[in-house]
């Protein structure tokens, strides 16, 4: 969970073009961290302390990788700024779980094996809702869906 809305945790870091793996292993790193891109080589995440312990272990392996990096706390200057970063965030949950509702009205649609799309949705939900700092607002919907699919009992 988010502790301080207004702050934000940066990462920046450099890596050698070669070999590729280490920027390969970054890059999905922040991907699964769902971390913006706020320039070449400058990364930003909502501040916690958990994100901040996350930007510090990347940075010590980009170090270890031949690389540098440091990771900052800043605060926009701009409410603009602030939301700015909040709306992209929100934009890339949403277009997931926009994924997830899709799937699971297939699955619906299909009457193929529920049970394993369920719990195949329901851990990409998890994936998602680990990134999802700021409660996009089709995640109740995805996440609704994928419960109507779990057969009840009589």
């Amino acid at each position: 969970m988010v502790t301080q809305l207004g702050r934000w945790a940066f990462l920046t870091y450099r890596l050698p073009r070669e070999p590729s793996a280490p920027r390969l292993a970054v890059w999905r790193s922040l991907r699964r961290l769902g971390a913006i891109q706020v320039g070449d080589g400058v990364v930003a995440l909502p501040h916690s302390t958990r994100n901040l312990e996350r930007f510090e272990w990347l940075a010590a392996g980009i170090g270890e990788s031949g690389g540098s990096a440091s990771v900052w706390l800043a605060q926009p200057t701009s409410a603009r700024m602030h939301w700015a970063f909040v709306e992209q965030l929100q934009r890339t949950a949403d277009e997931e779980y926009r994924g997830v509702l899709k799937e699971a009205r297939l699955v619906r649609a299909s009457g193929g094996d529920v049970r394993r799309a369920v719990r195949r949705l329901r851990a990409r939900l998890r994936r998602i809702q680990r990134r999802d700092y700021f409660g996009a607002a089709v995640g109740a919907q995805a996440r609704a869906e994928v419960s109507r699919l779990v057969p009840t009992e009589p």
